[in-house]
């Protein structure tokens, strides 16, 4: 496998039964990449990156995540990632320096380190002020750039966000997106599902899924020119005319 490539997936598959959450899906992403994966619900998306996160096992195909095998080296791959859901990131009873501290074991950050990184993500964040709050007390676009500052904040290889946006409102999606360029700046691979078709548009690349396979998949501006689209948001509508299930 090249240096250069964070992730590679060939033939994966991910089947329950008859069904076939993700169908023989191919790619390669690249280090420092924003890589986005979309679709609607029941596309698939988190099907597949539960199991590039070492969360599930493939049914065939074959996939590495900064180097490892999927199958094999789950354990290693969980070392060299981050990872942050929409439906949870934080555990909302504790304070935010409470939940610093746990992820940060999590991570294996020793307490120097920990302490360093702590420090750095409060005053990044301005949130030093903020650091005994309980999380749910916090706005929604509060958590959500708090949870992907701990995701990255043991400096992984790579960071999956799943639907890392859904509820927060236009102004703080940005806010959150100009975060995630910081982090691809510094190196982090960043692999990122969404259902808003305009954050394809901050994408390097995107893959877009319909039924479990990937339907399309370019930068954003090949795809529009391809598909002779004013917008990502008609391409994918293009696209998902073709879907056969509403969930899986």
């Amino acid at each position: 496998m090249s240096e250069q490539l964070s992730i590679t997936a060939s033939q994966l598959t991910k089947r329950f039964g008859d069904f076939y959450a993700v169908d023989h899906i191919s790619f390669d992403v690249r280090k420092g990449e924003i890589f986005g994966f979309l679709g609607a619900n029941g596309a698939g998306k988190t099907t597949a990156m539960r199991m590039l996160t070492g969360l599930s096992v493939p049914t065939s195909g074959t996939a590495t995540v900064a180097g490892f095998d999927v199958y094999t080296q789950s354990e290693e791959i969980k070392k060299k990632i981050g990872y942050m859901s929409q439906k949870f990131s934080l555990y909302q009873d504790l304070k935010v320096a409470e939940n610093i501290e746990f992820f940060g074991g999590i991570y294996g950050l020793s307490k120097s380190r920990l302490k360093e990184a702590s420090e750095k993500l409060l005053h990044t964040l301005g949130f030093e002020h903020e650091a005994q709050a309980i999380v749910g007390s916090l706005p929604l676009g509060w958590k959500q750039k708090l949870a992907f500052s701990i995701a990255i904040m043991h400096e992984p290889a790579i960071v999956f966000l799943d639907e890392p946006t859904g509820g927060v409102d236009p102004i703080t999606r940005r806010q959150f997106w100009n975060m995630i360029y910081e982090a691809a700046d510094k190196g982090i691979t960043i692999f990122v599902t969404t259902h808003y078709m305009d954050e394809a548009e901050y994408c390097n690349r995107v893959a877009i899924m319909v039924d479990g396979k990937i339907e399309a998949l370019d930068q954003p501006k090949v795809l529009k020119q391809t598909f002779h689209a004013p917008n990502m948001e008609d391409v994918f509508y293009q696209l998902a005319r073709k879907a056969k299930r509403s969930d899986g």
